[in-house]
């Protein structure tokens, strides 16, 4: 069947509809529930234990990226002979490899992006917090410092990242295949225990 059958274009056509409407759905439901975790840690906690969850938020969002940048990145070839040799998580990162535009679109449009707004509601957070500790002449100042500094983290740990994510691509993904691997051998583990 070629690519330009109808049936196959439709197919595809449906398919790629569906990816969309759950990967908007899925960003809104996970949006919403990480801002009302995280608003509801931070209101209750002090300045710092509010900037560490904030760098937290940062780094998850600097993690994916680079795992959404190995993906497209890095070459299949060396997973198949270690599946061969029924490496752990070589199977797992052929997968990822295979759906590379899925992968990358969930780590980097949806958590990079929920990591990006959540982060500035989390900014904004800390400078009420620290309007309401400290007196400042201008207090629009403390508002500016933290969202320049949320995106200079945010912008400069991404940058890093993808040099990182693109000069070690195979070992970043076949990292992700053995987490993966791991998650999906406890069900196993526990069924052969009983």
């Amino acid at each position: 069947m070629s690519k330009s059958d109808p049936s196959t274009v439709k197919k595809q056509k449906s398919e790629h509809i569906k990816w969309v409407i759950t990967i908007f759905l899925v960003t809104i439901f996970v949006s919403a529930l990480i801002a009302l975790i995280s608003e509801e840690v931070m209101d209750g906690s002090s300045i710092f234990v509010a900037f560490v969850i904030l760098l937290i938020i940062v780094l998850i969002g600097i993690i994916f990226d680079i795992i959404g940048v190995s993906v497209t990145s890095a070459d299949e070839t060396p997973f198949h002979a270690m599946a061969a040799r029924k490496v752990p998580g070589a199977k797992e990162a052929i997968n990822l490899l295979r759906k590379a535009d899925k992968v990358s679109s969930i780590c980097n449009d949806v958590v990079g992006d929920i990591c990006g707004v959540v982060s500035g509601s989390a900014s904004a957070t800390i400078a009420v917090q620290v309007l309401q500790n400290f007196e400042f002449s201008w207090p629009r100042l403390v508002t500016l410092l933290m969202s320049a500094l949320v995106a200079g983290l945010t912008v400069g740990g991404k940058a890093i990242g993808k040099s990182f994510a693109v000069n070690s691509s195979t070992n970043i993904v076949h990292t992700v295949g053995k987490i993966l691997y791991w998650l999906h051998s406890f069900p196993r583990l526990g069924k052969k225990k009983k």
